[in-house]
C-alpha cells in the first residue's frame, strides 16, 4: 500500500449544468490508500463526484485538489495516466474490433486505442499479468466484441489497473451483470486491494452487496449533497441508510459481505 497523503480533496465543492445544480457543495478528504464506496439514489450525483475525483470533470465553483494538483492552476490531463477507470458506460465506446489484450493496452495512457502508443513485449507481458490478475488471462486473444459483459467489466478493470493507477475511479460496473459475473468482479477488486501496491479507490454502486468487503469508508449522497460520509462501519447503518433512500432498511454483514432489505 503507498504511503499516507490526500488524494482527493473537495471543499464547497459545486457542479452546475445548464444553471441546475447537480452535485454540492461537497466537502471530501479521500486519503491513500483509503477504498471508499458512493451509494445513493439515482441522479444523487455519484457520477459527477467521480468526475470531479478522476479529473475528468471541473466544478463550477470550489476547490478541486486530485493527487496534489489544485484545478484551475495546472493541466488536469497530467493526471489522467496516474488515474484508472472504470464503467459499464465505457464498455459502449470501446471499438469492437479491439483483442481483449488491445483494450488492456490501451489503460497504458487511458486512451480508447493504442494507434499512437508505442507497446512493446513488456507492456504485452504486463497485460497479460493484469489480465491474471483479475481472473480473465485465459480471454486475450479473443475479441472484446465477443466477451459476455460480466467478462467486459472484468477486461476493463484490467484496463484500468494496466499502469498500477495510484488512483481506481469506478462507476457502477456491476451495472447489468448477472449474479455470478457480479461475483467475479467483486473477487477481481479483493484482488487488486490485496496487491502491495495498491490503488486508493472510489466505487460508485447502488447495492450493498457489490461493495468488496476491503471497503474502508463510504459516502452517501441524496439530491447531490452529501448526507453521511466516513469509516464505512459508521456509514451503512439502517438510520442513515433510511435518510438517504427514504426506506425503513435493515443492514447486515457477513464474512465482510454487506446486504441490506427493506424492513417494512
Amino acid at each position: 500500500m503507498r504511503g499516507d497523503g490526500d488524494i482527493v480533496v473537495l471543499r464547497d465543492a459545486v457542479v452546475r449544468i445548464e444553471g441546475r445544480r447537480v452535485l454540492g457543495p461537497v466537502d471530501l478528504d479521500v486519503r491513500s490508500g483509503e477504498r471508499w464506496v458512493l451509494l445513493g439514489p439515482n441522479g444523487s450525483g455519484k457520477t459527477t463526484l467521480l468526475g470531479l475525483a478522476g479529473a475528468r470533470r471541473q466544478p463550477t465553483s470550489g476547490l478541486v485538489r486530485v493527487l496534489g494538483l489544485t484545478f484551475g492552476r495546472a493541466d488536469v490531463r497530467t493526471l489522467h495516466p496516474r488515474i484508472g477507470h472504470c464503467s459499464h458506460t465505457l464498455t459502449e465506446m470501446m471499438p469492437g474490433n479491439l483483442s481483449v489484450l488491445d483494450v488492456v493496452l490501451t489503460g497504458k495512457r487511458s486512451a480508447l486505442v493504442t494507434w499512437f502508443d508505442l507497446i512493446d513485449d513488456e507492456d504485452r507481458a504486463k497485460a497479460r499479468e493484469r489480465l491474471a490478475e483479475v481472473g480473465a488471462d485465459t480471454l486475450a486473444g479473443q475479441a472484446f466484441a465477443a466477451c459476455s459483459q460480466g467478462e467486459r467489466q472484468r477486461v476493463l478493470l484490467a484496463r484500468a489497473l494496466f499502469g498500477r493507477p495510484e488512483l481506481l475511479i469506478l462507476d457502477e460496473p456491476s451495472a447489468g451483470l448477472d449474479f455470478p459475473a457480479r461475483e467475479l468482479l467483486v473477487a477481481a477488486l479483493e484482488a487488486s486491494a490485496e496487491q502491495p501496491d495498491r490503488p486508493t479507490m472510489l466505487l460508485a454502486t447502488q447495492h450493498l452487496e457489490e461493495v468488496p468487503p476491503s471497503t474502508t469508508h463510504a459516502a452517501l449522497l441524496l439530491a447531490g449533497e452529501l448526507t453521511a460520509s466516513g469509516p464505512v462501519e459508521t456509514v451503512l447503518t439502517g438510520e442513515r441508510l433510511r435518510e438517504c433512500f427514504g426506506l425503513d432498511v435493515e443492514v447486515g454483514r457477513r464474512n465482510g459481505r454487506w446486504w441490506a432489505a427493506s424492513s417494512t
